[in-house]
This record gives structure tokens, sequence and C-alpha cells, in this order.
């Protein structure tokens, strides 16, 4: 059976590569892409099981974690990080009219934010409009001499629009890891493991308790950060990666969660998987 797997839509989006990219190294044949309108569409298409797999967008070099990402993994326990990639990012500001007669700007939140430096210094006075997706900012500029959209250049060829600039985001080097998420766990070769906890107790030196586990069992993290529980205000929930080499490091990491369990409210493991970075043609 074809696996369909979703992705944020609609097609021409960064996630739409990410997501052809993914499935291809995790072997699925001729897979059906489901484009959907929202990073908590594209979540609730994997949790309610309404397909495969799903690509979302986890973390981006600049802004951090994707916070709708994060957020979903803790809320649907019961969803698994599969396989990672780290695609580069290089946006373009795309037109159908003229740079100086540009007084709207339309893009995801993620791309706007990504670009807020060069807007600030080329287009002082136009105003930034977020969007669901860089594909939608680009359908919603079309026949507009005053609006422009924030994308890939590959998008430019919707609605015979053309290139304003590039690249324009702020950071050269800005990239973002897409995850592969589906309903069972990986078995495969891995080199991140990733999970997220809340702490029993919130006294003086608890988070500092499961940390030095961590550092005491060899591992690196390469990630780690905080999110507000939404419960009580003080409240948050870290989540981790750590990189794994090998069967000894999988082995310990079992253990790992064994020491760290006792100390938190609630533990949830994202799961092992394989993160690689990958060059766009």
């Amino acid at each position: 059976m074809r696996k369909q797997v979703a992705y944020l839509g609609p097609q021409g989006t960064y996630a739409e590569k990410a997501a052809h990219i993914l499935s291809k190294l995790a072997n699925f044949q001729t897979p059906i892409f489901v484009p959907c309108n929202g990073l908590h569409s594209v979540i609730k298409s994997i949790a309610y099981k309404y397909c495969d797999a799903a690509v979302v967008p986890i973390e981006n070099s600049v802004e951090g974690g994707v916070t709708a990402t994060l957020d979903a993994l803790w809320k649907f326990p019961e969803i698994f990080i599969n396989k990672a990639i780290v695609l580069p990012i290089k946006h373009a500001l795309i037109s159908d009219g003229e740079l100086s007669n540009i007084s709207e700007v339309l893009s995801h939140p993620q791309a706007l934010a990504q670009c807020s430096e060069w807007l600030t210094e080329n287009l002082p006075h136009a105003i930034p409009l977020p969007t669901n997706s860089t594909s939608e900012a680009v359908n919603m500029i079309k026949g507009s001499k005053f609006r422009a959209a924030i994308g890939s250049k590959s998008l430019i060829q919707i609605g015979g629009l053309k290139e304003l600039a590039f690249p324009i985001n702020d950071v050269p080097g800005n990239c973002t890891r897409f995850v592969l998420l589906s309903n069972e766990s990986n078995s495969s070769l891995a080199n991140i493991a990733s999970f997220a906890f809340s702490l029993i107790s919130n006294k003086p030196g608890a988070l500092l308790k499961a940390l030095n586990y961590i550092a005491d069992f060899g591992f690196n993290m390469s990630k780690i950060e905080s999110r507000p529980s939404k419960r009580e205000l003080g409240e948050y929930i870290i989540y981790v990666d750590l990189e794994i080499n090998n069967q000894n490091n999988t082995k310990y990491f079992l253990e790992l969660k064994n020491k760290l369990k006792p100390l938190c409210k609630n533990f949830v493991d994202f799961g092992n998987y394989f993160s690689e970075n990958v060059e766009l043609d």
C-alpha cells in the first residue's frame, strides 16, 4: 500500500522538498503527498492516523525550536520521530511589482523573522503579514503591484512572478531541521535521541540533578530548550537532544531514562533516529 505523507502545503514549500527527501530516505515506494493548511493540520493528520507519516519543521538555526511541533510531540506521545534532515534555507523576495512600490510583505512567520533585518533596511515602511506558508503567501500576491512574498526561488514560477532580491535571509548559514513523524518508533540506526520531561519538584537544583545524570553517562547534548507547560506559571517542559553513535550509547540511554523518570512528573521519549545534512539542487 502506498504511504500517505502529510506536509505543510501548498506545493512549492521547503516542507514539500523535505517530504520528498525524507520519504526517499525512508524507502517509501511512490508515496502520496498530502499538503495541509497549517502545522496543526499536519500534526493532526498523523496523530489521528489520517496519514501514514508527516513531515514538519522542528528547529531553525536562527529562530530556534518550532513551538507548534514541540508542543505537538509533547501532547501526542504516541508520535515518534523516525528520521531528520537539515536543509539550507535561502529566501527570495518575490513580487509582480517593483521594489520601490512594495508596502506589504507576506510569508510564514518564521520566514518573516529570518529576514527581519533585511526588511528593516530595505523596506522599512512595508507591513509584514503572516501567512500559513511561504507558498500561500506567493499565491496571495499574484496580480498585486504593492505586495511581495518571501519564499523559495522555486515559487517564482507561480503566476509569472519575478525575483526582486535574493538571498534576503539575515544569516547566510540559515538552515532548518525537518523530521519525519509516524506512529511507530524507529528501529534502524540512529545518531540522535530526543525526549522531553517536566520535573516533579521545582526546587533549586532539581534540573541540575537531571542534567548531571546525562553528564554522568557521557552523553553530549546537541540541544536543550524549555517551553512553558501551559498548566501554571513557572512550570516548564525541558526538550533535549542527545548524540548517540553506537550500540553502547543506545544501551546507556535506556539506563539514563530509568534514572531520569523518578525525577519527572512526565517523561516523553520522541525516539532515536538518524539526522543528516542535505544540499538542495
